[in-house]
């Protein structure tokens, strides 16, 4: 049997340093910054290893013949590739899109890495063998693996090694026999609280002078001197999942991550000091591009709940039949399709990398740069039709136990469709996703999920075939002229 949630649960509590709130937290499990979200990662395993779920869900690890989870599979053929997307989009499904760090996300990064392992080699025969060996134990423990590879702010207008910059960013201090000693810190850190393992990386470029900071490794979460630095943790601001059904079960937060002299063994590192090997690694490998459809596939399936999250108050409020209204609900579910026909698409036009066969970048990236514009959107249109009904609710659950309360609730919150309980609970959770601080945050985090804007965009532009539409251009140019006897032609 795969990975059981039991023995995710079990695992997180190893040490960790976790600090929040001014404290050291002791047992993740039983707190209240983390407790839900540790259990829905937990549900995640458990629905993997359900009877029912297993081949869907799971494949035999070529080298040990146990189940593994899928997001861990490398697709040879176009059928696996479809598999594998449904498998993810049933994980994807049991958060509703709201984990944009579950496990799979980093396992498609390994993946990644595994299929173009190769281009280690120039960096040293231990580097690749590092690499291979750590893709194979993570799959077959069935790891959840985080990774911080964006630098803290710092001052944006100097470079890594310059003022205070040189010495905030994780870098390189120290090596010797046994490995590297890193300091400094690195973020995004989303879901580093709850994973087995954190991929330390950067994915910006660098220039030379910089190879300190060049360097890849991946560690415990538990590594001595490894510090988790956690935000505001709104599941623990949530008073009942009644009134934040979405904060109280899914903030898989995010964390500062601060290498205090943290130590690191060869056999967990991937690159040290090779800036062309650590801007390699992310895109002569399949690795940048494979951990973005995850997270289209991801974000597709936010946007389905998001789009039947408004057709639902539609419906309660009775508007469905107002032409405005279905004229705003048409174009939702249509920019919904958009990015299903993105996925769809970039499978069918994949591409071959070796033995393997992976989606297209080209429409991939181009699916990034819709989504990136099309979150706030689709957020401000579920806003605009719901009203003041995302407002004037009860304060919480605790309304509901009070009679006479409960009464003017009954009375108030009128709807044609549904009880007044189902009505409030409909717009606390719409709230929830729109509106609280979770799901703000989740307004920012999927407009910056790929990077900025420059980026997404700078790698349609690299990734498009420039050549194709340019070339349709030159074969209309040669097909006309000037007329013959112009003076412009004489003159030649």
């Amino acid at each position: 049997m795969p990975r059981s949630g039991s023995q995710f649960l079990q695992s997180l509590d190893d040490g960790r340093a976790i600090y929040i709130d001014g404290g050291r937290v002791s047992k993740v499990v039983d707190h209240p910054a983390f407790g839900g979200a540790a259990r829905s990662i937990a549900d995640l395993y458990d629905m993997q290893g359900a009877p029912e779920n297993l081949e869907r869900m799971t494949f035999a690890s070529p080298k040990t013949g146990d189940r593994v989870s899928r997001m861990w599979q490398l697709p040879t053929t176009y059928e696996e590739l479809v598999a594998r997307r449904e498998a993810l989009t049933a994980w994807a499904e049991t958060h509703f899109g709201y984990m944009g760090r579950s496990p799979d996300h980093v396992a498609s990064t390994l993946a990644g890495f595994y299929m173009g392992s190769a281009i280690y080699e120039d960096h040293g025969a231990e580097r690749a063998k590092a690499v291979r060996d750590y893709y194979e134990y993570a799959r077959d423990r069935d790891l959840y693996l985080s990774y911080v590879i964006i630098d803290p702010q710092g001052d944006r207008s100097k470079s890594r090694g310059e003022g205070g910059n040189a010495e905030l960013t994780v870098s390189v201090c120290d090596e010797d026999a046994e490995g590297l000693t890193l300091r400094g810190a690195k973020m995004l850190g989303t879901g580093a609280v709850l994973s087995d393992e954190i991929l330390v990386s950067t994915l910006r470029p660098m220039k030379d002078g910089e190879e300190k900071w060049a360097f890849t490794a991946v560690l415990p979460m538990n590594a001595p001197g490894l510090k988790i630095l956690s935000r505001r943790s709104y599941e623990a601001a949530a008073n009942s999942e009644f009134d934040y059904p979405l904060s109280a079960r899914f903030d898989e937060n995010d964390a500062l991550i601060f290498f205090d002299d943290v130590r690191v063994p060869w056999d967990r590192v991937f690159v040290n000091g090779d800036i062309p090997t650590q801007f390699a690694q992310w895109h002569s490998t399949p690795a940048h591009s494979y951990q973005n459809y995850q997270a289209e596939i991801r974000l597709m399936v936010k946007l389905r709940f998001l789009v039947g999250l408004a057709r639902r108050i539609t419906e309660t409020t009775a508007s469905i039949s107002f032409p405005q209204v279905v004229e705003k609900l048409g174009e939702l579910s249509s920019q919904l399709q958009i990015i299903e026909a993105f996925v769809l698409a970039m499978e069918v036009k994949g591409w071959r990398f070796g033995d393997y066969y992976l989606p297209d970048r080209e429409l991939l990236y181009a699916s990034q740069v819709h989504s990136q514009a099309l979150y706030p959107k689709i957020v401000q249109t579920l806003r605009d039709l719901a009203g003041g009904g995302m407002i004037m609710l009860p304060s919480s659950v605790e309304d509901f136990a009070d009679p006479e309360v409960a009464a003017l609730i009954g009375r108030s919150q009128y709807s044609p469709t549904v009880d007044s309980i189902g009505r409030v609970k409909l717009f606390k959770l719409a709230w929830d996703a729109v509106g609280s601080e979770f799901g703000s945050r989740h307004t920012q985090y999927e407009m910056f999920y790929s990077g900025p804007k420059v980026v997404t965009t700078g790698m349609a532009f690299r990734t498009f075939d420039w050549d194709r539409a340019t070339g349709l251009v030159d074969r209309c140019l040669e097909g006309f002229d000037l007329p013959d006897g112009s003076p412009a032609t004489a003159a030649e």
